[in-house]
């Protein structure tokens, strides 16, 4: 079989495929991108019905090119998010294979560049760039035994209520996804648990302003590690029912039942930690910090914005916090689905090149790794908080792609 060349491969047609492509095209570097499904998969298929966009329009886009059917200040659901990045891969011309998957790719033999197996033949790439995101393969802690009385399902794969068994709910994980989803089907009529561990909460907005646009003028989307302790603390934030502050104290008042983290299980019986409290107080902390940063760069810049106190009032804890259950019996409590909002780890088993650590985890310097060639993109804290963003990964992409077309010239 003839062996194709390719100068730079672009392995996934996500937004970050799409943002390096337009930024090779912009240096005018021929590359090709291959992916297995579809433009934009993952918000066709891995996000629920109902999903829209968790910050404004204005902000989670590329900068060249607006969402056309929302307001600037509106979240766009899936579906706008698909079409808009159909409608962007055709505007660059991109150059995509879609429907071919990227089953290896090793060092050549030749010593120049890599050989890469795909379901449709051969390929020898000069570059390589992973840009399969950060939602690769979804987790589900081995805790509960599959059981035929009872549905579980990862986060990825929920769809809308009607897809679940009659009955109560318990969803594992309070972050963007599993609160949404958490708070989604106590409003469809289910009786829901919903699992809180360790998480930021900051506000929708304050002031007039969007969240996302105080963590940019304070400086947090481009801070570069995160915060000591807390590389895996989840954001709890949504842009559902036109944006609103998630306050896990409202959701108890209507009627859902919070629990600490799940520890473990056995005979029918979830054993929850007795860390409720703690987790809301810190995302009660978290939530207040931003609103103190706020107010100070307002006096510090002279800013007119409108007050407003009522933000900074937390409200009573409800029952369940104050008197946490420890103990969760499936059967008593009528739960038949278990939804695992419980994140995703990266797979690049495909990826056999010298450009990992001894954990398995990218070894890199803002994306460029220590194999001359081999790229990554698209993967949270790639160079800044902002990285696995829509906007992120455009400014990552942009100096990918400057790397790449610097190395071109010095050959």
């Amino acid at each position: 079989m003839t062996r194709e060349f390719v100068e730079t491969l672009i392995v996934g047609c996500g937004q970050a495929g799409l943002a390096m492509s337009a930024h090779l095209s912009e240096h005018k570097l021929p590359h090709l991108i291959l992916e297995r499904d579809q433009i934009a998969q993952a918000w066709r298929t891995a996000r629920w019905d109902s999903l829209v966009a968790n910050g404004p329009a204005w902000h989670d886009r590329f900068p060249v090119k607006l969402i056309a059917d929302v307001g600037d200040d509106e979240f766009a659901s899936k579906h706008s998010m698909t079409r808009y990045f159909e409608e962007f891969a055709d505007q660059i011309s991109a150059p995509i294979r879609c429907g071919v998957e990227v089953l290896q790719v090793q060092p050549s033999a030749e010593g120049d560049g890599f050989d890469v197996e795909t379901s449709q033949g051969p390929i020898h790439a000069r570059n390589v760039v992973a840009a399969t995101g950060p939602f690769q393969t979804p987790v589900i802690p081995p805790l509960i035994e599959q059981r035929d009385d009872l549905l579980q399902m990862h986060s990825q794969g929920y769809k809308n209520p009607q897809q679940l068994p009659d009955g109560a709910v318990l969803v594992v994980g309070a972050g963007s996804s599993g609160g949404q989803i958490a708070d989604e089907l106590l409003r469809s009529g289910r009786k829901v648990f919903l699992s809180v561990g360790p998480h930021d909460r900051p506000p929708r907005s304050y002031r007039g302003k969007d969240f996302v646009w105080w963590l940019g003028v304070l400086g947090k989307w481009q801070a570069k590690t995160p915060p000591a302790g807390k590389e895996h603390v989840t954001i709890s934030v949504s842009g559902a029912h036109g944006g609103e502050t998630v306050d896990f104290r409202r959701h108890a008042e209507r009627g859902m039942v919070l629990l600490g983290m799940t520890q473990s299980y056995d005979n029918g019986i979830v054993h929850i930690a007795p860390d409720l409290a703690e987790n809301i107080s810190q995302g009660d902390q978290n939530y207040l910090s931003v609103l103190e940063e706020a107010d100070a760069y307002i006096a510090k810049e002279g800013l007119d914005f409108p007050e407003e106190p009522e933000a900074k009032v937390i409200g009573p804890s409800p029952d369940c916090v104050t008197n946490p259950i420890t103990e969760l019996d499936l059967q008593a409590e009528n739960v038949k689905t278990v939804i695992w909002a419980t994140g995703y780890v990266q797979d690049f088993n495909w990826l056999q090149v010298d450009a990992f650590d001894g954990t398995g985890k990218p070894n890199h310097h803002r994306g460029v790794s220590k194999q001359a060639g081999i790229y990554f993109l698209g993967l949270p804290w790639l160079s800044m908080r902002g990285s696995s963003f829509i906007w992120g990964v455009w400014e990552d992409a942009k100096f990918l792609a400057g790397h790449i077309a610097e190395n071109r010239s010095a050959d």
